[in-house]
């Protein structure tokens, strides 16, 4: 899959400069951190268990999870990423891996935040990521899902010259994301919609697993 190593090659390219960029960035986006929180307490309210945070970049939202009492790990597609969350959370687990395809256990996990990582998955390929999701939580478990909102997929430029690598990022409104949460086998919980009125709004879907949910 192309667009799978445009991705990692893009982020490898730009890991060092994104984590500076990101590394308050949860304590600029108030309400983006309160997504956070609110997984966290859902994820606690069923009696905590391992929480993937996918797609997780530098590892800080990772950190907040744990410092929120969750027993989170990352997982990202970019080797130059996890190397360092490593560096710098050195207390969490990061491991290199894909959503399209989680070396992880059925049932295995109590959670799964997918914090604006989705965004790079294009549309043929969503509904086999949830249900990656689906298969990894446990009755019950938590999905949080965030992403911008709109109608139309964005080629992005990363580095310069030789170096310049390209990706699209994908935006699309809450109700399609919600159709294909339903479709693989979640239920909705709520959706937080950010910054309406702004040039690039943002959603926040919080899904669950049914308790007892057919395969």
């Amino acid at each position: 899959m192309t667009w799978l190593s445009d991705t990692r090659n893009a982020y490898d390219a730009i890991a060092a400069g994104y984590a500076d960029e990101t590394r308050d960035l949860l304590d600029r986006l108030l309400h983006v951190r309160a997504g956070v929180a609110l997984f966290a307490d859902l994820v606690r309210a069923i009696n905590g268990g391992p929480v993937a945070d996918v797609g997780c970049g530098p590892g800080h939202t990772t950190a907040l999870l744990r410092d929120l009492g969750v027993d989170a790990f990352g997982i990202d597609l970019s080797p130059a990423m996890i190397e360092i969350a490593r560096r710098e959370h050195p207390d969490a687990r990061f491991e290199v891996g894909s959503m399209t395809d989680l070396k992880l256990a059925d049932d295995s996990l109590a959670g799964v935040l997918a914090w604006w990582s989705l965004i790079y998955i294009p549309d043929e390929a969503v509904p086999d990521v949830l249900r990656q999701f689906h298969r990894v939580l446990q009755p019950g478990g938590v999905l949080a899902v965030g992403f911008h909102v709109g109608d139309a997929s964005i080629l992005e430029t990363t580095g310069d010259g030789d170096q310049s690598t390209q990706m699209y990022v994908y935006h699309r409104q809450p109700s399609r994301v919600a159709d294909w949460l339903r479709e693989a086998g979640f239920t909705i919980e709520a959706q937080h919609l950010l910054n309406p009125d702004q040039a690039k709004p943002g959603a926040i879907l919080f899904a669950r697993r049914p308790a007892a949910s057919p395969r």
